[in-house]
């Protein structure tokens, strides 16, 4: 039976809001390292700034192990199996523990030729090289988290990893202050209070895990058929975020041969679109929970109402997230670097990103949606159709030759006008179709 309006608000409220602050927390963790280490000076910001694309760009590729554990778990949890719903949440999370340690290996190994691609001059790599091998040790606490997030949101509990993430953020400034200014470790303190901080989300949810099998009598140990077929379902997502990571990394490169001063700014900037972006994708999160427990149910009628109501919510979240972006926009620069030069170079470009948060809102809900549908393979497609205007727009910025705060605000005009706006036609003509809606995923 279809929730009524204000059954399905509060149900959307219960789950996003906890949600958003669990999300709010990982980009909390770039800020606050951002912040600390921007006022060590604009060279380890800038180093900052290629290590966080690449570390970035490897745990987006794995972030199918949470966007496939929640809806393969609301399922099995909508349809009342519980148990089933738990040991398949249990094997994303060793699935996420081996794919962690073998990127850590073979990432702390080749750090510094990841770093030499991006061409930035040797001070600014050398930073960036001890940034990115210490941190590289913090991957498989990155993976399992977001594994046992998926778990318990496929569960319909978004509270848990709210507290988790708190505590981990809490935790993670307080040894980045210590670590970079009391033990005066510089920049490679910041990545070392970050992985400590990691892996003690990561007890704490080896801990919650485990009663929850208890509960619900599910075997703790990785069943092989479990993680193949959690390898196997987010296969889709994972060349679906292969383009998303592309489209970030080839941004970062056009904003490293424009100019150090320019990466630092485009660092701030799309930190601040990173936790614009985890926020407003609470409701993607809502709507992916729910979405898979509608279906598991057999509930259409329901789906239907939580797209419309998520997408609305969605619009007006990102209006109100757009015009804190563009009060702030004059003070954000000063706010991580203390440098009036570099808060006027980017003001522009954060008033593009405050402009072009109601379609972000849309388009993380809509992502939601589809994932909540598991309609993947869409996914895949659409990610490399959304390339296509893309590529181009950064091609002529880089011919072009613009820099300072022009350059800056034509890479802001490209990544949040031209990219956005191409996975918004993508994905809503998906989901007006309907070709969605399936209970065989």
């Amino acid at each position: 039976m279809t929730a009524r309006p204000v059954t399905l608000n509060r149900e959307i409220l219960r789950l996003a809001v906890p949600a958003l602050g669990a999300l709010v927390a990982e980009p909390a963790f770039l800020m606050v390292d951002a912040a600390l280490v921007g006022h060590l000076g604009t060279v380890p910001l800038a180093g900052l700034g290629i290590a966080s694309a690449v570390l970035q760009t490897i745990v987006g590729l794995m972030i199918f192990l949470a966007y496939s554990t929640t809806p393969a778990v609301a399922r099995r949890f909508g349809a009342g199996d519980h148990k089933d719903a738990v040991s398949v949440g249990i094997d994303g999370m060793w699935l996420a523990l081996g794919l962690g340690a073998v990127l850590a290996v073979v990432g702390a190994m080749s750090s510094g030729w990841l770093v030499s691609l991006f061409g930035a001059p040797a001070e600014v790599a050398e930073q960036a090289d001890t940034y990115l091998m210490i941190s590289m040790w913090g991957l498989p606490a990155m993976l399992i988290v977001f594994a046992a997030t998926g778990l318990l949101r496929g569960m319909q509990d978004t509270v848990t990893p709210l507290w988790i993430a708190g505590l981990g953020f809490g935790a993670n400034a307080l040894l980045n202050v210590v670590f970079i200014y009391g033990f005066g470790w510089g920049i490679a303190g910041s990545a070392a209070g970050t992985i400590t901080a990691q892996w003690g989300m990561v007890a704490a949810y080896v801990i919650i895990v485990g009663r929850l099998a208890r509960k619900h009598a599910a075997s703790v140990r990785p069943q092989r058929d479990g993680v193949r077929g959690s390898a196997r379902s987010g296969g889709w997502l994972f060349l679906r975020t292969v383009s998303l990571r592309a489209a970030l990394l080839i941004t970062v490169g056009i904003a490293t041969g424009i100019g150090t001063e320019e990466l630092a700014g485009w660092q701030v900037v799309f930190t601040i679109f990173s936790a614009a972006a985890f926020a407003l994708d609470a409701l993607a999160i809502a709507a992916q929970a729910l979405i898979g427990k509608g279906l598991g149910a057999g509930d259409i009628a329901g789906v239907k109402h939580v797209l419309a109501r998520t997408v609305a919510w969605g619009a007006w979240f990102g209006v109100i997230v757009g015009v804190v972006i563009g009060a702030l926009s004059g003070v954000i620069g000063l706010v991580f670097t203390g440098d009036p030069a570099l808060a006027a170079l980017i003001q522009p470009a954060l008033i593009v990103l405050a402009v072009a948060q109601p379609i972000a809102g849309i388009v993380f809900v809509l992502d939601g949606v589809l994932m909540g549908s598991g309609d993947v393979r869409y996914l895949a497609i659409a990610g490399g159709l959304n390339l296509v205007p893309f590529l181009p727009t950064l091609l002529i910025i880089a011919l072009v030759g613009v820099d300072g705060t022009a350059g800056v605000t034509w890479l802001a005009v490209a990544f949040f006008g031209v990219y956005l706006l191409a996975r918004f036609a993508t994905l809503g003509w998906r989901v007006k179709t309907g070709g969605w809606l399936r209970q065989d995923a």
